[in-house]
């Protein structure tokens, strides 16, 4: 019976991947349906999104991505992001639109439109199964997905940020670098991650890592030319193009962080060498890795004498903004710095897919894809070592591995079938699914129950703070204020600038690190410090959302701040206190100039 089954789903695997995602699409939407009803963007770069995306369509320019209501006295925000992701939100839109009112049209689009990338990325992870394994194989793929939590986040309902995307477009290249026709596997990858770095830099190492593959597999292999021509020629015309379409204003200068002249430059270049290369295509392994080496060497060096700013961290903020922000946002931290029981779950499935591609590696160390299986594991393997420098590499390094827990159960599980042993076919068969589903973390945790902690007062504060200050009830007595600038903490200012009229501070979002600075020095420094920076901002209100996160921080490291102060019931004469209603959990003032 089970062979008959994966046969039917081999033989008609385009419907499976499609049933798959409209089974996860519904339960996607059942988790998600109370958000999507209170509009619950809980990212700030959700909010910020769909910010960006009514700037737009209400006329804001294609390529002037500054957000004017963040810090308007200083002329707005400058965000480093494209307009790629904006056109299938604001689509969908104007499709609600016929059929509803604005705001239930905008309901939609933040239900719809996380989706869309997801069914990419299920294709694109069964086609590098089918590939790499065999043609079953995406079966067990997509099974260990559903225990990858960290990925299916990025494509949950109001979760309308660049993730997603750059997640299905990781996965396209990878199954492009898997692809046996060497001329479209090319293309495909190429395309690709030109369509990635478009979007955004956060996949440019795995990216690199791919690119400089296809060089490798040439070298292995003189008839992969065919390759590596058509991927140089689709990197350097996909970048150059969505340079042309999509960089802002901001993104034509040499900045690190987005797709500019800097990485268009070494694209092109990288592109003209390496169509070089193949087209030369010594008939000698050695001479073709001493090419290789030497056109890699160019690349670096130009890039290390030509955009010297762009050696060091990419989003090039000052040590103020680094310590007072970033050194303290959760996601930039390592895994081990995360409770154990989180870091178990984000980490076991990459873990499994790592023995798993170490097993395929084994297998095919005599076939013709071992090259393009040693490299998706070396990616795979990247992306879970990142985890110890930044948690938020967690939803790559999960997507990576599927394929790897695949790998375990398609060719491990038929070995434990027909053992002799009954109690090895049991307990084996039930190992290689645990693990190679991703299972076993979750199952064992589930055999160790978390201990019943009884909450601090603290903590609880702190938990309805988080739950509440964002929400359409919270904000709608701030949104009946007349029309003003709010001086508010970094978290709070995309949420407020998506559900009310107010203009913000600003955001978290490093280009700005001067509005950030001044925010964090404002709550944590004396009345006097805060008083002369909320001034300098032009500022008609303040608002803050005590016992939050970034509230508990501030009370933790400057018990004596401004923000402490606050908090305790201290009055100050330049602040005006404004009533927001019986147990909203925002405060907020009129700033008395």
């Amino acid at each position: 019976m089970p062979e008959r089954l994966l046969s039917l789903a081999e033989r008609h695997w385009r419907l499976v991947v499609l049933i798959v995602w409209m089974g996860a699409c519904a339960v996607f939407l059942w988790q998600r349906w109370g958000a999507i009803q209170g509009f619950a963007l809980g990212d700030t770069d959700d909010n910020l999104r769909m910010a960006e995306v009514r700037a737009w369509m209400n006329g804001q320019g294609w390529y002037d991505l500054r957000q004017y209501r963040f810090d308007p006295a200083f002329g707005g925000a400058n965000i480093h992001w494209s307009r790629i992701v904006d056109l299938p939100i604001a689509g969908l839109i104007l499709l609600g639109r016929l059929f509803m009112n604005g705001a239930a049209a905008e309901r939609m689009a933040v239900a719809v439109a996380p989706m869309l990338p997801y069914l990419v990325m299920l294709g694109a992870v069964a086609l590098t199964a089918r590939r790499l394994i065999s043609p079953a194989a995406f079966v067990p793929a997509l099974i260990a997905l559903y225990f990858a939590g960290a990925t299916n986040g990025m494509f949950m309902p109001t979760r309308i940020d660049h993730h997603g995307w750059q997640l299905a477009a990781l996965a396209v290249a990878l199954a492009g670098l898997a692809d046996p026709d060497r001329r479209r596997g090319g293309l495909v990858t190429g395309l690709a991650t030109a369509f990635s770095l478009s979007i955004g830099m956060e996949m440019l190492i795995y990216l690199a890592l791919a690119g400089a593959a296809q060089v490798l597999m040439w070298v292995a292999d003189l008839d992969q030319r065919e390759r590596l021509r058509s991927y140089a020629v689709s990197l350097a015309g996909g970048c150059a193009l969505g340079f042309l379409l999509f960089a802002s204003y901001a993104n034509r200068a040499p900045v690190c962080d987005a797709l500019s002249p800097v990485w268009l430059s070494d694209a092109l270049l990288g592109g003209a060498l390496m169509l070089a290369l193949a087209w030369r295509s010594p008939a000698r392994w050695p001479v073709r890795l001493g090419l290789a080496a030497a056109a890699g060497l160019v690349i670096a060096l130009f890039h290390a004498f030509a955009f010297p700013q762009c050696l060091s961290r990419l989003e090039g903020v000052t040590p103020e903004v680094q310590r007072l922000w970033l050194d303290n946002v959760r996601e930039a931290r390592p895994i081990t710095r995360h409770p154990w029981r989180v870091a178990l779950t984000i980490a076991s499935l990459p873990a499994a897919g790592l023995v798993g591609w170490a097993w395929l590696i084994w297998l095919r160390r005599r076939d013709e894809r071992l090259a393009p299986t040693i490299a998706i594991a070396l990616i795979s393997v990247t992306a879970f070592g990142l985890l110890f420098w930044q948690t938020r590499s967690g939803p790559a390094a999960q997507m990576l591995g599927v394929v790897g827990c695949g790998a375990l159960v398609a060719t491990l599980l038929p070995r434990f079938w027909n053992a002799k042993n009954s109690l090895a076919v049991v307990l084996g068969s039930t190992a290689v699914v645990l693990v190679g589903s991703g299972a076993a973390a979750p199952a064992a945790l589930s055999f160790f129950p978390e201990k019943a902690k009884k909450q601090t007062e603290n903590e609880k504060l702190n938990n309805r703070a988080n739950r509440l200050c964002p929400t359409m009830w919270a904000m709608r007595p701030v949104a009946q204020q007349p029309k003003g600038m709010v001086f508010t903490f970094i978290d709070l200012g995309p949420r407020l600038i998506t559900v009310t009229h107010h203009s913000a501070l600003g955001g978290p979002y490093h280009r700005n690190g001067q509005a950030i600075a001044d925010s964090m020095n404002a709550f944590r420094g004396t009345p006097e410090q805060a008083r002369a920076l909320i001034m300098k901002h032009r500022s008609d209100y303040v608002l803050t959302c005590p016992h939050m996160n970034q509230a508990t921080i501030f009370t933790a490291k400057t018990p004596k701040g401004f923000y402490a102060q606050l908090e305790r019931g201290a009055s100050f004469p330049w602040l005006q206190p404004i009533d927001l209603g019986k147990d909203n959990p925002l405060k907020m003032w009129r700033v008395i100039r």
